[in-house]
């Protein structure tokens, strides 16, 4: 049975859009993959452990804290900025509020700034894994460990950077059943 030509251009076209529509299912696990490896955009690294290796250089490391509109939480850094050397642990806290009645749960976006820092800035822990819960009038304060990686001085780009600026942005997020049944019972008090 041979096809005609307007149900091989049917075949055709059906068979372009199932590829675009698979590449375009696609293509955000990879720019993502993308960004993390290549630190484009500013997209900072993960790490298990510091380098070896540190460095005598210096470089100054800023802190930024914002909120995705409607995000009823108070969110700061706790330093504005450090020095540390480069292959250095640094250790920082960012604080988080919730002065509302009610529990909420967000998430943090982040990247840092100059892009050409993205792919050198690891973070080794940082409450920004993992989404977050506050109760009511819940305040906390959150780490982030990071270090820069001494091959940073090795980028054509990278060299040039003295100061880096990590940001991070809290979104709400809607809680679980299971979070919002443990946000509506009332608090332990230990009687004595």
């Amino acid at each position: 049975m041979s096809l005609s030509p307007q149900q091989k251009t049917a075949g055709l076209l059906l068979g372009v859009v199932v590829t675009m529509g698979a590449a375009s299912f696609a293509a955000v696990p990879f720019y993502s993959w993308f960004c993390r490896v290549t630190g484009f955009g500013g997209t900072t690294a993960t790490a298990t452990q510091a380098p070896d290796e540190v460095l005598e250089r210096t470089i100054k490391v800023r802190f930024d804290a914002s909120r995705e509109a409607g995000m009823p939480w108070e969110f700061r850094p706790l330093q504005r900025e450090m020095e540390l050397r480069i292959g250095e642990t640094g250790l920082a806290f960012y604080e988080a509020y919730n002065p509302t009645n009610r529990a909420v749960a967000g998430t943090a976006s982040y990247n840092v700034t100059p892009d050409a820092a993205g792919g050198y800035f690891a973070k080794i822990a940082c409450f920004c894994f993992t989404e977050q819960v506050l109760a009511p009038g819940e305040r906390v304060e959150m780490p982030v460990t990071f270090y820069v990686d001494p091959e940073i001085v090795n980028d054509p780009d990278g060299r040039y950077v003295h100061q880096i600026t990590l940001s991070y942005t809290f979104h709400e997020t809607a809680l679980t059943e299971e979070q919002a049944a443990l946000a509506a019972r009332p608090a332990e008090t230990d009687v004595n």
